[in-house]
């Protein structure tokens, strides 16, 4: 008979460990703990915060919004007056806020890329006014600039003394002032047919490219695009019967009247977020660019190949997956940046956001409001841009 080693269990039968010993036990307890805390503290600031406000009799919930705003927006994309609520006052901001962003982001992305590949030109001048401008514009601030070109656009002539360059267009000090097509209800089935051909366009782009990765052969994309983009609006228009009646601004007193106009807020803002966010996108694609390998566009050039061919079909789409996701953080701040409109007086979101604390006395809730709207467009662009990163990956077998 072997006697038990004292040594081994202290004299007691081996069993279970306890439960705090287990390593996955501990990681579920410290995190429910991490939680419950960050929940106390939430709700004793909630509770605090509350607490204070009933007590200064200061009105909270998110009742305001159904109240009439009394407060006029200078720019709206919809029908907007005072009479109007303060919904309809923060939708107003927040569809300009996303007009800002929207072409912003498009034309930052053209002007950065230009720069971007000028950086690496082979022209001298080209490649040094390219590089003055983006250590110009990288090291100024924004909001100095944005007053900069507001001051400018202010320093146009008085509505009287408009520039007339070309008959119906104006330019002065309350903006570009452009005739347009009256509107017809043909229109708004040409807008239709318009996305319903770029639907088409990506369909069929992709059966083109599965058709050649599956046969080699090429069928043509750019023609039957154009074709459905541009063909089927112009079909709808000219079975309607072609209507063509432009509004042409005339002036009247002190302002225009007709048309449509620019003004030198929104010029000023979406000029200078463009200028300043292409300095940085300009950068993210000379790098892109120069992470391509160069025997690529080498091995091009063997085969006769011209430089924009290169560039357009070998290089960049390359490039692309090392731009993609740093351009995500500039798209980021160009839609952030834009709440900068409030110190040239466009009414974007948060313009209409401290005029409605003012008017309301709710602060807390305003805020809420627009860090959540903030939130969702950041988090729509991320998702967007990741989407896009992941189709463009390099997939290794």
């Amino acid at each position: 008979m072997v006697a038990e080693d004292p040594r081994v269990g202290g004299g007691r039968t081996p069993g279970r460990a306890a439960f705090w010993n287990d390593r996955d036990v501990r990681a579920v307890l410290y995190q429910v703990l991490l939680v419950l805390g960050i929940g106390a503290v939430a709700w004793y600031l909630i509770h605090n915060t509350l607490a204070n406000l009933a007590a200064r009799n200061i009105a909270t919930g998110f009742g305001f919004l159904g109240r009439e705003s009394g407060f006029p927006i200078g720019e709206s994309l919809i029908a907007y007056t005072p009479a109007n609520t303060y919904l309809r006052a923060l939708l107003v901001g927040l569809l300009n806020t996303l007009k800002v962003a929207s072409i912003g982001v498009v034309l930052a992305t053209i002007w950065g890329t230009l720069l971007g590949v000028a950086r690496l030109s082979s022209n001298w001048l080209i490649r040094q006014l390219a590089s003055w401008y983006v250590e110009a514009l990288r090291n100024t601030p924004l909001l100095l600039q944005l007053f900069l070109w507001y001051a400018i656009l202010q320093g146009l002539p008085a509505v009287r003394q408009a520039f007339n360059p070309l008959p119906g267009i104006y330019l002065s000090q309350k903006g570009l002032v452009f005739p347009v097509i009256a509107l017809e209800p043909v229109h708004a089935v040409m807008a239709a047919l318009f996305v319903v051909g770029i639907g088409l366009s990506w369909w069929w782009a992709g059966r083109a490219k599965a058709h050649q990765n599956a046969t080699g052969q090429i069928r043509p994309v750019l023609l039957p695009s154009l074709g459905l983009i541009v063909g089927l609006p112009v079909i709808a228009w000219l079975i309607a019967g072609a209507p063509f009646e432009p509004d042409v601004p005339v002036l009247r007193g002190f302002n225009f009247q007709g048309g449509a106009a620019i003004s030198p807020e929104f010029t000023a803002l979406l000029f200078g977020l463009v200028v300043y966010t292409a300095s940085y996108i300009a950068e993210i694609v000379r790098a892109g660019i120069q992470a391509v390998p160069r025997g690529q566009s080498e091995a091009a050039r063997a085969l006769g190949l011209p430089a924009g061919r290169i560039l357009r079909l070998i290089v960049l789409p390359q490039a692309l997956r090392v731009i993609v996701p740093p351009m995500t953080s500039q798209y980021l701040n160009l839609t952030k940046n834009s709440t900068l409109a409030v110190a040239i007086g466009f009414p974007d979101i948060l313009s209409t956001i401290n005029t409605s604390i003012n008017q309301t006395g709710q602060p807390i809730e305003c805020i809420a409001i627009v860090m959540v709207v903030f939130l969702i467009v950041s988090l729509s662009i991320s998702a967007f841009m990741n989407w896009y990163n992941a189709r463009i990956r390099l997939i290794e077998r």
